[in-house]
């Protein structure tokens, strides 16, 4: 079976969302490249920024259709991260809510790409 193993996102400047995604992961990069940054987590993901200024980005796509989600032990940790990243200025584009699936917050990355945090589905 094949498993996806890697998340990349397209950004404007990667040094300023490798430092975004450093603060928020809590670790740093295992690579970095002026168009490319890289990052191996402890789940085996492997989660990665490319410059959409890099001479050999193509893409015809465009918007964000998507969300990378933060899945956490409880509701007492959704509050916590709300509070947390709001405290540190990262833009909340959905408040704090209660959705079918449980307590849920969405954030805003430096491209706007969309950051859930969450429960696990029950």
């Amino acid at each position: 079976m094949l498993t996806p193993n890697l998340i990349l996102l397209y950004v404007e400047d990667p040094e300023q969302s490798a430092a975004f995604y450093t603060r928020l992961l809590g670790r740093g990069p295992v690579a970095a490249f002026p168009a490319y940054v890289a990052y191996a987590l402890d789940n085996g993901l492997n989660f990665s920024l490319w410059s959409t200024k890099a001479a050999n980005f193509v893409s015809s796509g465009s918007g964000h259709r998507m969300e990378i989600a933060f899945m956490v032990k409880d509701d007492a940790e959704v509050e916590r991260l709300y509070a947390e990243w709001r405290k540190a200025g990262i833009p909340i584009e959905q408040d704090l809510m209660t959705a079918v699936f449980g307590r849920t917050f969405v954030a805003l990355d430096p491209d706007g790409h969309r950051l859930r945090v969450c429960t696990p589905d029950k």
